[in-house]
C-alpha cells in the first residue's frame, strides 16, 4: 500500500498497489502492521457498509466525541463517491480546515479519518456502495454533527447535493 499524508492532520491517503497477472489483479486493502509503521491507530472495532440509490447523495458531516471517538477507514466499492472531512479538533494546526477527495473502486484509492473529525460523502455515481471500518463502537449520545454547507468551513465539492437526510440539514452551523 501506498501512504499518503492528507492535508489534514493525521489523516492519509492510502492506495492499493494492485499485483496483476491474466486473472487480474491482488491487492492488499488493510494492514495493521502497515498502519501502525505509519502512526495509524488500528483496532478497528466495526465494519460498516453503506448503498445510496441516487446521484448527489449526501451523508454527513459525522463525528463522535469523548469518550466514543470514532476514526474511520473508508474506501467505496462500488460507484463514485467524494469523501469529505473536517477537522473538528481545538488544539489541531489544522482546526476547522476541510479536505476531500474522489473514492472509487478503479482508482484503488481510500481514506483514512482520524477521531474528532467530522466525516461525510456525497455519491457521484449512481448505485454507489462503501465499505469503511471504525476504530470506535457507534455511541448515539456522543454522535455529533455540522451542516455541510457551514460557510465557516468552505466545504468545496463537485457536484450539488440533491438528497440529504432530514437530520443532516439540521445539523447546527458553527
Amino acid at each position: 500500500m501506498i501512504f499518503e499524508p492528507a492535508p489534514i492532520k493525521d489523516a492519509w491517503i492510502i492506495k492499493q498497489k494492485p499485483i496483476g497477472d491474466e486473472r487480474g489483479y491482488f491487492a492488499r486493502a488493510y494492514c495493521d502492521r502497515e498502519f501502525a509503521e505509519h502512526g495509524i491507530p488500528t483496532g478497528f472495532v466495526q465494519t460498516n457498509t453503506s448503498f445510496s440509490k441516487d446521484v448527489g447523495t449526501l451523508r454527513g458531516l459525522h463525528w463522535q466525541c469523548a469518550p466514543a471517538p470514532e476514526p474511520k477507514f473508508m474506501r467505496c466499492t462500488r460507484g463514485a463517491i467524494f469523501d469529505f472531512m473536517v477537522d473538528m479538533r481545538p488544539d489541531s494546526p489544522t482546526y476547522l480546515q476541510s479536505f476531500g477527495i474522489e473514492l472509487t473502486p478503479d482508482n484503488q484509492t481510500m481514506l483514512y479519518t482520524p477521531a474528532y473529525c467530522a466525516h461525510g460523502f456525497l455519491t457521484l455515481e449512481p448505485n454507489s456502495q462503501t465499505l469503511y471500518m471504525v476504530g470506535g463502537f457507534y455511541a448515539p449520545e456522543c454522535e455529533r454533527g455540522i451542516r455541510w454547507n457551514d460557510p465557516k468551513i468552505n466545504l468545496q465539492l463537485p457536484i450539488a447535493p440533491k438528497v440529504v437526510s432530514e437530520k443532516d440539514q439540521n445539523w447546527p452551523l458553527l
